[in-house]
C-alpha cells in the first residue's frame, strides 16, 4: 500500500436536338423539380442536425481524449485518457440548447523523473449541465457546471520493466467542475472542444502542505452524433 506525499506526480449535357426537344423539356422540368425537393429536405434535415428547434429533443452519443492533469504539482505531465458518454440535448430558445450528460472520463496526472515514471489514475462519472448557445449555423459556444464522482483512483509506479500498482488513497469521492469550450455539427456529427476547469480539491488532505489545492484541470476533445427525436 501506497502511503503518498501529494508532491511531484501525475502529471472531421446532355445533348436535346431534332422533335424530342419538347418531350424531353418536360421531363427536364420534372427532374429539376425532384432535385429542388431532394435539396430542400436536405436544407432542413441539416437545420435539424445543426440544432434543435425550440421544444425539440436529441440524444448525442460521443467518445474521445482527455488531455488531464492535477494543478499545483511541480513538474507533472499531462495524463491522455478516454472520455466517453452521451449527452441529452433540449431546445428551449431560439439558437440555445440545454444540455445534460453522463460521462466516463479519465482523469489525474502523470510524473517522470530519469526511468522511474508514476502514474496517478483518477477516473470519474461525470455529469456536464450546460448551456449551448448558437452563434451562427452549427457553430456554438458553451458553459455550465459538472458534478463529477470518482469511478477509480490507481496509483501505478513503474521503473524499467518493473511496474506495481495500488489504490489511490485520500481522493475525495465528489468531484466539482466548470466546464465551457465550443463544438461546431455538420450533418449530425459534432465535433466538441472543452476545458473542465477544476472548483473542488481532489484531495481530502493534503499531508501537511495545507497551502497548497490540488484540483482537476482537464481539456476535452470529443467526437458526437446527434440524433433528434
Amino acid at each position: 500500500m501506497f502511503r503518498i506525499k501529494i508532491i511531484h506526480i501525475f502529471a472531421a449535357k446532355f445533348k436535346v436536338n431534332g422533335c424530342k426537344h419538347l418531350i424531353l423539356l418536360f421531363k427536364r422540368k420534372s427532374i429539376m423539380k425532384k432535385i429542388m425537393m431532394i435539396v430542400a429536405l436536405m436544407v432542413a434535415t441539416l437545420s435539424a442536425s445543426a440544432q434543435n428547434e425550440v421544444g425539440q429533443f436529441s440524444l448525442k452519443p460521443m467518445a474521445g481524449v482527455n488531455l488531464a492533469t492535477l494543478t499545483n504539482l511541480t513538474d507533472n505531465k499531462l495524463r491522455v485518457g478516454l472520455a466517453a458518454g452521451v449527452e441529452a440535448e433540449y431546445g428551449i430558445a431560439k439558437n440555445v440548447e440545454l444540455s445534460l450528460g453522463a460521462l466516463y472520463s479519465m482523469q489525474g496526472s502523470k510524473y517522470t523523473q530519469g526511468d522511474a515514471k508514476l502514474i496517478a489514475k483518477v477516473d470519474y462519472i461525470n455529469i456536464p449541465v450546460l448551456l449551448n448557445v448558437y452563434l451562427t449555423k452549427g457553430l456554438a459556444i458553451k458553459a455550465g457546471i459538472q458534478p463529477g464522482f470518482k469511478a477509480s483512483a490507481k496509483l501505478k509506479l513503474s521503473e524499467g520493466s518493473a511496474s506495481i500498482s495500488d489504490d489511490l488513497e485520500g481522493v475525495k469521492g465528489f468531484n466539482l467542475s466548470v466546464p465551457f469550450g465550443a463544438s461546431y455539427e455538420y450533418q449530425g456529427f459534432v465535433l466538441d472542444v472543452r476545458y473542465n476547469l477544476g472548483v473542488t480539491k481532489v484531495f481530502k488532505d493534503l499531508t501537511g502542505n495545507s497551502d497548497k489545492t490540488i484540483k482537476n484541470s482537464v481539456i476535452m476533445f470529443t467526437l458526437g452524433y446527434k440524433i433528434p427525436f
